[in-house]
């Protein structure tokens, strides 16, 4: 299993995003919230 950085995460979450690299709308605001927690909490506890 590869190890990956939650900024790493961050970046492939919003590549997937913008190529539109989804199954639906709800899949896309699905990853749309993850992005987001993962951007708070990097700002608020890193």
């Amino acid at each position: 299993m590869l190890k990956q950085s939650a900024k790493e995460l961050l970046v492939y979450i919003e590549q997937k995003i913008q190529n539109g690299d989804y199954k639906d709308s709800v899949h896309k605001i699905t990853l749309i919230t993850t992005r987001n927690v993962i951007r708070k909490i990097l700002e608020e506890e890193f």
